[in-house]
């Protein structure tokens, strides 16, 4: 089980890890050892999440969700392929976090009264009119 929150903990079954090539440095293993991870993540199926979470999971996720409603995660910073597992593993605990705090809601406030208003519109007017005058002078 991997925690999340104090409510949320991911099945280590729900994941699912491939390992690829790297490009970048690497010394004489970069074209013979898979350091890559392509961490999956089925949001769609997942037991662990809430509806709401996985709504705001997705618009958080972008263009790392495909069509299938699959996360997929790709970390190679790292010249380990556990370091490489880890970090993904990191970012997508840090993704499902954000997706879990609820956005706060509005507060809709009382308009502007009619007083206020005209007071607000009148010295709107009277700086128009002091800027006015601080242009150039036509004979």
């Amino acid at each position: 089980m991997i925690p999340v929150t104090d409510t949320i903990q991911l099945a280590d079954d729900e994941l699912s890890e491939q390992f690829v090539r790297s490009s970048g440095p690497g010394g004489q293993n970069v074209n013979k050892v898979a350091t890559t991870v392509i961490l999956r993540f089925d949001v769609a199926s997942s037991p662990s999440l809430a509806d709401d979470v996985k709504e705001r999971l997705r618009g958080l996720a972008g263009r790392r969700i495909d069509q299938d409603d699959v996360l997929q995660i790709r970390s190679g910073r790292f010249r380990t392929r556990e370091r490489n597992r880890v970090d993904a593993r990191e970012r997508l605990v840090e993704l499902i976090r954000r997706a879990a705090v609820p956005p706060k809601l509005r507060k809709k406030r009382r308009g502007e009264s009619r007083p206020a208003r005209a007071r607000r519109l009148d010295e709107k007017r009277r700086q128009g009119l002091k800027k006015d005058l601080r242009g150039p002078i036509v004979d």
